[in-house]
């Protein structure tokens, strides 16, 4: 378990700190987990390709 690392700040969320079980989960839904995204990216909660993509264009 990675809790202390782990970046998503989604609230509830079954897989904070499990990064095998939480890539298995947005993979399966073509997204990416918060750990690609930087803080401020991290808080849009969208995990698409579009949005890592700009994420890392404007930084």
């Amino acid at each position: 378990m990675n809790k202390d690392y782990c970046r998503c700040t989604y609230q509830g969320c079954q897989r904070h700190g499990n990064c095998r079980e939480c890539i298995r989960y947005h993979r399966d839904d073509k997204e990416f987990p918060a750990c690609f995204f930087s803080e401020e990216g991290e808080k849009t909660f969208d995990r698409s390709w579009e949005n890592l993509k700009k994420n890392y264009r404007y930084e």
